[in-house]
């Protein structure tokens, strides 16, 4: 992850430290460790897309999307919001199967629970290059 580009950031320190591991396991494309982060009832949205409703269908959503590339690196730009209730703009630099490197920019609105979990994460960004021949 790199955050050598970050502007803003408005989080306090133990929970931009927070969202730094969050990102990092994300990064890492580990679901299991992703999954400790979220709510039972976490919601993700892609874009115009439906939104994945619950834990256990949002884990085997990402893990079969993660499955679609090599990699991707978070290179941090914006972080708006509160500890609980933030956005973030970054550049994600993925990596597909075929070497093809391709950076998103990407906004994703993130709000977490009372136990400071994670439930819901709206993003947006074109993501279609990754899946272009």
């Amino acid at each position: 992850m790199i955050t050598t580009n970050l502007r803003t950031n408005q989080l306090s320190d133990t929970a931009y430290d927070a969202y730094l591991t969050y990102l990092s396991v994300l990064d890492a494309k580990d679901i299991d460790g992703y999954a400790e982060f979220l709510a039972d009832d976490v919601s993700i949205q892609f874009g115009n897309a439906p939104a994945v409703e619950g834990k256990k269908a949002v884990v085997e959503m990402l893990g079969g999307y993660w499955q679609s590339f090599n990699s991707i690196e978070h290179d941090l730009l914006n972080i708006y919001g509160t500890d609980e209730t933030y956005v973030l703009e970054a550049l994600n630099h993925y990596e597909r199967h075929d070497g093809k490197q391709i950076t998103v920019r990407a906004v994703a609105f993130t709000d977490k629970n009372e136990d400071g979990l994670v439930k819901s994460v709206r993003i947006f960004g074109d993501t279609s290059p990754l899946f272009e021949s």
